[in-house]
């Protein structure tokens, strides 16, 4: 049975660089393919924050409350390059687990991604736009839905307008875990949601070749308090939220981005890592 994550000495804190965007005045647009000659793969300009990221193993946080937690889970999957195996094996733990820590009376897993550290590559560059393996939004702060995009999302999940009528709450979380070893290079960092008012976070669209999308980018505010699991392993989770329905009184959303260790040695692996994506219904 998944039990949460015992402390483990490490330093209290990190100083790294993420990636806010800056105010403006028209909504960002962020291609996931080239983008028409003369347009930017992304509108809005980066504006890099060196921020306190707290280690936070053994300190507590919970699901409705900071909007993440980290979780000893280890998964039966064998090879995670096995979409087959994945889908069957993997879905099914995160399905498990979703209802172990939300009370939820159902839960579907809707995609999972694999990612992998690309050799060479600044965090925060822009890499290779919709690749979709590099880690999680190449440095920039970010939630994967927003208010409206995590609604659309349940329609697509759940076509039965019917069925959706009889809803009361769902929400949306992340499994976030290694999939090859300890992460010393580029771990997750996540906000506490408490710490994050609405004007900081700014729709964004999505662009891609067959749809459109919409996330969350952030702008910076000094209040936002940072946290991360230091050498998340493979047999740990990484569970945060990323959208709930309740307006009030829970955790919504949980922005999030990859940042690079200081101090980090050439030689050290690269993370590997793989997150699904589930719908809870209460």
């Amino acid at each position: 049975m998944p039990s949460p994550c015992p402390q483990t000495p490490a330093r209290a804190f990190v100083r790294a660089s993420l990636g806010y965007i800056q105010p403006g005045t028209e909504r960002p647009v962020n291609y996931m393919f080239e983008p028409p000659a003369g347009l930017p793969r992304e509108s809005a300009a980066v504006d890099l924050r060196m921020v306190s990221i707290q280690q936070s193993r053994g300190s507590g946080v919970a699901l409705d409350r900071e909007g993440f937690e980290l979780w000893e889970a280890p998964s039966q999957v064998r090879d995670f390059d096995d979409a087959d195996e994945v889908r069957r094996v993997y879905h099914a733990e995160c399905v498990a687990l979703a209802l172990h820590l939300t009370g939820g009376r159902r839960a579907l897993v809707f995609d999972h991604l694999l990612r992998r550290r690309e050799p060479g590559r600044p965090q925060l560059a822009l890499g290779r736009p919709g690749d979709g393996r590099a880690p999680s939004g190449n440095g920039r702060v970010h939630n994967d839905y927003s208010e409206a995009s995590g609604q659309r999302r349940l329609s697509l999940v759940l076509p039965d307008a019917a069925e959706r009528r009889e809803l009361g709450r769902f929400c949306i979380l992340n499994f976030w875990r290694s999939i090859k070893g300890p992460v010393v290079d580029t771990p997750l960092a996540v906000c506490d949601a408490r710490s994050v008012q609405a004007g900081d976070l700014v729709a964004s669209e999505i662009r891609y070749l067959d749809r459109l999308g919409e996330i969350y980018q952030c702008t910076h505010a000094p209040a936002h308090r940072w946290h991360y699991f230091a050498e998340m392993d493979r047999h740990e989770v990484l569970v945060f939220k990323q959208y709930d329905s309740q307006a009030s009184g829970v955790s919504r959303f949980t922005p999030h981005a990859a940042f690079d260790l200081p101090d980090v040695p050439q030689d050290a692996p690269l993370r590997e890592s793989i997150e699904a994506r589930c719908l809870v219904l209460f």
